[in-house]
């Protein structure tokens, strides 16, 4: 009976710490495209964890890439990323136009634009993705203006970076 207990805790106990793990990480690409003055956003998150902030900050279901899924549901991201996500070009505030999202496998890509960007000099972003129902998730910015590629990485303590150009 001994030794099946020790067995039995030398095959379980390594099952549980690998499924007790779990990395939160999102990642914002920021690419300026002077050609057509726009800042062209994308953001990958994990279906999972983006799904569960969304039902629970709107108190609905949202069943993403089901045959249930709910029609609206483009609504419910643009509002989240609009709460969550706030970019400052050149020190001066600016929105941005939610153009969709792809599903691919375990995550979703956000697509978002600013326009009429003509340069830029600096980008403050403040990224909120997560955080308030995921404590450890991190939240990586890589950003391209011209030939500069510049990243930085965000967490719940510290959601705001500035990136000079």
């Amino acid at each position: 009976m001994k030794i099946k207990n020790t067995l039995l805790l030398f095959f379980i106990i390594p099952l549980l710490s690998f499924s007790a793990h779990k990395y939160y990480l999102s990642l914002t690409q920021i690419e300026f495209r002077s050609e057509l003055q726009t800042l062209q956003i994308t953001i990958n998150v994990f279906m999972d964890d983006i799904e569960v902030a969304l039902n629970k900050e709107f108190n609905i279901d949202l069943q993403i890439d089901t045959k249930d899924e709910l029609k609206e549901n483009d609504t419910y991201f643009e509002k989240y990323l609009k709460q969550k996500l706030h970019l400052k070009i050149n020190n001066i505030s600016r929105n941005f136009t939610y153009i969709g999202k792809e599903y691919d496998g375990d995550l979703i890509y956000l697509y978002l634009e600013i326009e009429n960007v003509t340069e830029i000099n600096s980008i403050e972003i403040e990224n909120k993705i997560l955080t308030s129902h995921f404590p450890k998730q991190q939240n990586l910015i890589k950003t391209k203006v011209g030939q500069n590629h510049k990243s930085i990485l965000l967490i719940a303590e510290n959601d705001k970076g500035f990136l000079k150009f």
